[in-house]
């Protein structure tokens, strides 16, 4: 063994003690409110390395420790055939490693012991050797034929790539840029970022050994496709797992994968007959669970003379991490990022995208976003923005020469997609009026003659949300549909359940006004119960704007089936035909005379007490909702930016952001979802990252060193609408949770680069910090 090789006897832990409550119950998550009588706890050992050889495991100490009831490692989950798990884009994970760590923070041991401070003591006496092989944390690096190879547990893996995808016709594209009078061509890398929920994961695993029956309460926003998939990794019969999903403290997409915790607390549940509890720290939640974005992207725009857009191509490198755990539909290994065309009409088109495996924690997940909208928007925005700059001409200009035309919708792009409804215009020229954009110009031209630095951006984007039709969109097999489930009882009083899982959208709010617009019921006496496997039925779970698409779409249905049905038992109560009634804000009553009318709580309560002949019992019924297409929101976010020429530090000035995501259901609630995505978006821009060293250590661990926007870094927010309602969607409405967060960071990038045209400054990676403007203006010789 060479010196490089030489043994590390790591563990990365320390003991805790009970001044450390908040490190050790992951700062009040959710989870750990549940208390089970005999109840243990767990805590994870985790790799400091990023890439090394397992040479010994000695857990001896550690189970010698008083009050640890197991330790457990890889071997131990391998000889209950529980060593591997399968992710949601069809790779394999190791739930512990066995013959070596791929990533810093992998999972190595676990201890249960009858406290959470013993636990984690009991990590400091697990001895672990390890043999350092050489990290590749570059995934260019990755791709060269003499990288070293990572996943070695793949007989048939040859190298590190991971998957070749395309969409679009690349010869048509091919010939647009021939005839091109200009062509714009960028290199931009959307840094990978973390969700950074709240409250981190968890969960609570009760395996009763006398009735098989598997209770795991955990943090999940999609409980049933978690269910589905313990049964698969467990060998536990599906109809005896329940997992309940409580108020989980957000999710953004990190609370969609299954992670190794999960398995393990259930394992040990199942093998010690008790009640495992697991709840990680905010460092295990940064570290280990899934990121997003980390996509190298280079994008080329072919314009004609006049500034038509005549093509679009992309080639990217993903980075996906040790496993491709990224969850995104089977048929897209790179999500729906082939939306790269946007808000415009593009005759060619073709995108080309290649995962690589690195030596980091799997990332890919759709954090606020429609699987890989969020990269596709902002590559196309910062193309336009780079082509206004290069051709002279303004971008607003250059976006209404290039917009699909309200009169174009249904619109099919040239990748495929079938856009339902737009005014993108409208939109533009909205958010333009309000932002004063023409006097603002003439501002930025006087401040540049004074030497001053001032720069507006502007981003017109299209999302697609949804998750369309099931036979094209599913994950893990699972076609993306979902469920609800309403009850009128007798006193007209309701419950609707559902297959989505609330997260802090409002969904007890929302769903309830959706039932009460289709039957009269007030939305004060409607329920709403969700995260309960068995209290409700099948659902795909919330992410990527499924919510309102999908479920608002199967409540609706459902409402309508039951109104349907309360039709035919108000006939027979006013003794009159079908035909004859209609129906208006929770009255039935007879075609020409108002006065004779019951109410939907009349019928309620007749359908239980006095119905037509042969019609059976009860009001209440179940739809699932497979959707016909994607819905599309868009929008335009403008930003107005002053930089300080003397530290490159760059301050929002104003900014101003309109959406349209169809028909509204609540206002308050859109707005507030608006505020969210605004402030998550802009912490990208402007501060969020986490990167790693060339020895693969996570650089982004902590809230010291990955930064989160706070109430005084946060820019003020001016929100305003348009109402396009969706052709397909049962109420017209298309989603809004992710939108500000797909749209807004090229918005605030263009910002800074808009200022800093002049100069000829045209790219910047994100996070646009101040150390990176100072230097791009230093190079340039202007500071």
């Amino acid at each position: 063994m060479s010196e490089t090789q030489t043994p590390i006897h790591g563990l990365g832990h320390s003991p805790r003690r009970k001044e450390d409550d908040r490190f050790i119950r992951g700062k009040g998550n959710y989870v750990d409110d549940v208390i089970l009588p005999n109840m243990l706890h767990m805590a994870v050992l985790r790799s400091p390395l990023a890439h090394a050889r397992i040479v010994s495991i000695d857990t001896s100490q550690a189970q010698a420790l008083e009050g640890v009831v197991a330790v457990i490692t890889g071997r131990d989950m391998a000889a209950h055939n529980l060593a591997w798990m399968p992710t949601l884009s069809a790779d394999t994970q190791a739930v512990l490693a066995l013959d070596k760590v791929v990533f810093q923070g992998q999972e190595v041991a676990a201890v249960v012991a009858e406290s959470a401070y013993v636990a984690h003591d009991a990590l400091e006496l697990i001895d672990v050797e390890y043999e350092p092989l050489e990290p590749v944390v570059d995934p260019h690096r990755a791709l060269e034929p003499d990288a070293p190879l990572i996943r070695e547990d793949k007989p048939d893996q040859k190298s590190n790539h991971i998957f070749h995808w395309s969409q679009g016709d690349r010869a048509a594209t091919d010939k647009a840029f021939a005839e091109a009078a200009t062509v714009v061509s960028l290199d931009t890398f959307y840094p990978r970022c973390h969700p950074s929920p709240l409250e981190t994961c968890g969960c609570v695993a009760d395996v009763n050994p006398a009735t098989g029956k598997a209770t795991i309460w955990m943090t999940s926003q999609a409980p049933h496709a978690h269910r589905t998939l313990f049964a698969l990794v467990a060998g536990l019969p599906e109809q005896n797992i329940r997992i309940i999903s409580p108020d989980i403290g957000g999710g953004f997409g990190n609370k969609v994968p299954i992670y190794p915790g999960y398995v393990v607390a259930t394992a040990a549940s199942l093998l010690l007959g008790r009640p495992v509890k697991w709840v990680e720290d905010r460092t295990e939640n940064l570290i280990s669970t899934g990121f997003a974005r980390d996509y190298h992207m280079t994008g080329e725009m072919a314009l004609s003379a006049d500034g038509k857009i005549l093509g679009l191509r992309s080639k990217v490198i993903a980075d996906h991490g040790a496993f491709n755990a990224a969850a995104q539909p089977t048929k897209y290994p790179a999500g729906l990022f082939h939306i790269f065309t946007g808000s415009y009409d593009v005759p060619a088109a073709y995108c080309e995208v290649d995962g690589a495996y690195t030596n980091k924690a799997p990332g890919g997940i759709a954090y606020r976003c429609s699987f890989r909208v969020t990269e596709a928007s902002y590559l196309i925005e910062r193309l336009v923005q780079k082509a206004a700059t290069e051709t002279g001409m303004d971008p607003v200009e250059l976006r209404r020469r290039n917009f699909i035309q309200k009169d174009q919708f249904p619109y099919r792009s040239a990748v495929g997609w079938v856009y339902d409804s737009g005014d993108y215009q409208r939109a533009l020229d909205l958010a333009l009026e309000k932002l004063g954009y023409d006097e603002l110009r003439r501002e930025q031209k006087e401040k540049w003659e004074r030497g001053e630095l001032m720069g507006i951006g502007v981003a017109s984007f299209t999302e697609v949300v949804g998750a369309g039709h099931g036979a094209d969109f599913d994950i893990a097999g699972l076609r993306m549909f979902d469920s609800a489930e309403l009850r009128v009882h007798p006193t007209g009083k309701a419950i609707l359940k559902l297959g989505v899982k609330s997260q802090g959208q409002g969904h007890e709010t929302t769903f309830a006004q959706i039932v009460a617009s289709q039957l009269g019921i007030p939305a004060s006496d409607i329920t709403v119960v969700e995260g309960d496997t068995d209290n409700t039925p099948y659902g795909l779970g919330t992410y990527a704007s499924r919510s309102t698409p999908v479920g608002g779409a199967a409540a609706a249905m459902v409402a309508r089936k039951l109104r349907d049905k309360a039709v035919k038992i108000a006939a027979h109560l006013l003794e009159t035909s079908e035909e004859d009634i209609e129906y208006s804000e929770g009255r039935f009553f007879v075609r020409g005379a108002p006065d004779r009318a019951k109410t939907i709580q009349d019928v309620a309560f007749a359908a239980y007490t006095n119905l037509p002949e042969g019609m059976e019992p009860g009001l209440e019924g179940v739809h699932y909702y497979d959707p016909p297409n994607m819905t599309f929101p868009f929008g335009t976010y403008c930003v107005v930016v002053d930089i300080d020429k003397g530290t490159g530090q760059w301050k929002t000035r104003k900014m101003v952001a309109v959406d349209d995501c169809g028909v509204r259901i609540n206002p308050m609630i859109v707005e507030g979802q608006i505020h969210g995505g605004l402030t998550e978006g802009f912490g990208i821009a402007a501060m969020q990252l986490i990167t790693f060293d060339e020895q693969g250590n996570c650089i982004g661990s902590n809230f010291t060193d990955y930064l989160l926007p706070t109430s005084w870094e946060t820019p003020s927010f001016e929100i305003y609408e348009t109402v396009t309602p969706s052709p397909h969607h049962p109420i017209g409405a298309k989603g809004v949770g992710e939108s500000p967060t797909v749209g807004s960071p090229a918005a605030y990038v263009n910002a800074v680069l808009d200022a800093l045209a002049p100069l000829g400054i045209t790219n910047i990676d994100m996070p646009v910090t101040s150390d990176k403007v100072w230097a791009a203006m230093h190079e340039k010789g202007f500071v």
